[in-house]
């Protein structure tokens, strides 16, 4: 019984290393609390998967075991073949759902896993399943246990994410699990070279042509979005940590320090959110002691300029929304206003037009460099 539970909490587990799960994960945890991103990935997985395990269920009973234990095997061997995949940029699902925290990333994990290799997985695992119930505890672990790594990974170790190593990883798990499944059950009359040499031979020249393309890709400088994602938000929140650092007054200017209260305190606090995934919960409503302080204007122009071309490109990006609080914070700071949102760097321009002759010349500054 608690083989099968932990055989499904392992192989979600690789299935999922490195995949999309870890890049939603990662975006929603700047918008809302860990614990109820966790929550929303357990509600929509356990719906998710709590699907797939029951029809794996139902076909067991329709289909013979033994047809059953290859097929898993096949599935697992391409499952193998799926994880070494790189995935196109165009494939990160950017949800727009907004019913609160924990039901926004339920839906949004339950629409991303609809016919993704996890619900196949978790289809095939139940199939070939004793115990479903187990099967699905096993799998919904799995996928809370790679969200908050996705969470923890991406903030912490930013481009130093062992990415081809765990994609490896993951992949041998599933061609272990499918070799395993065909060797057992496969009749003793497919196992003979004439059927196991040309598979074995096939296999291994899609697995080199897999591992071939990972290679060029990295040789290219070319990254997977979940690296590249988790990349420059590490590297933004890293400078920005050390550059509104040089921003603070301290207590000997300020007495003492208003922590969240104060524009720059509360600026802090986003990085820290950003940075390490704190559950922290910061109110947007700031008392103005920020404008009788004397703060070093050029310093304030350098962390909005670097904030801004943060965005630039990801305006509509709702995963960088922690973001774009802090280019709030920065625009009051400067410009005693702020523009409020905007779809676009065009859109974004004008408003700021709008905000004055000193915003104007800055974001033309901006434009010009």
């Amino acid at each position: 019984m608690t083989g099968e539970l932990l055989k499904a909490f392992f192989l979600i587990l690789a299935a999922e290393m490195g995949d999309k799960t870890q890049i939603l994960a990662m975006a929603f945890a700047t918008r809302y609390p860990v614990k109820k991103v966790l929550l929303g990935i357990f509600i929509g997985s356990f719906l998710n998967h709590g699907i797939a395990v029951a029809l794996g269920s139902f076909i067991s009973r329709k289909i013979p075991l033994d047809y059953i234990q290859i097929a898993a095997g096949l599935a697992f061997v391409i499952f193998a073949i799926w994880t070494l995949r790189e995935e196109d940029d165009d494939e990160e699902d950017n949800q727009k759902i907004k019913y609160g925290p924990v039901i926004t990333v339920a839906v949004a994990f339950f629409i991303g896993e609809l016919g993704d290799k996890t619900q196949l997985a978790a289809i095939t695992l139940g199939a070939s399943s004793g115990f479903p119930i187990l099967t699905l505890i096993g799998t919904v672990s799995g996928m809370v246990v790679i969200g908050g790594l996705g969470i923890v990974i991406g903030k912490t170790l930013g481009d130093r994410i062992p990415e081809v190593g765990i994609k490896l990883g993951a992949a041998s798990i599933f061609l272990i699990f499918g070799l395993s499944k065909l060797y057992t059950n496969l009749p003793a009359n497919y196992l003979s070279l004439l059927y196991v040499f040309p598979f074995i031979f096939l296999l291994s020249l899609v697995i080199s042509y897999m591992l071939y393309k990972m290679y060029q890709n990295r040789k290219e400088g070319k990254t997977t979005l979940y690296l590249k994602k988790a990349k420059e938000l590490h590297e933004y929140y890293q400078k920005a940590k050390k550059n509104i650092n040089s921003i603070c007054l301290g207590v000997d200017n300020c007495g003492i320090c208003e922590d969240s209260k104060c524009t720059v305190g509360q600026i802090k606090k986003l990085i820290d959110k950003g940075l390490n995934g704190d559950d922290i919960e910061i109110d947007r409503e700031l008392n103005e002691n920020w404008k009788d302080k004397n703060f070093d204007e050029a310093k304030l122009r350098i962390a909005l300029t670097m904030t801004l071309n943060m965005l630039k490109e990801n305006f509509s990006d709702e995963s960088y929304n922690n973001i774009h609080r802090i280019r709030i914070n920065l625009e009051k700071m400067i410009f005693k206003n702020h523009v409020e949102s905007a779809q676009n760097w065009e859109e974004y321009k004008v408003k700021m037009t709008n905000l004055g002759k000193k915003a104007e010349k800055f974001i033309k500054n901006i434009e010009r460099n």
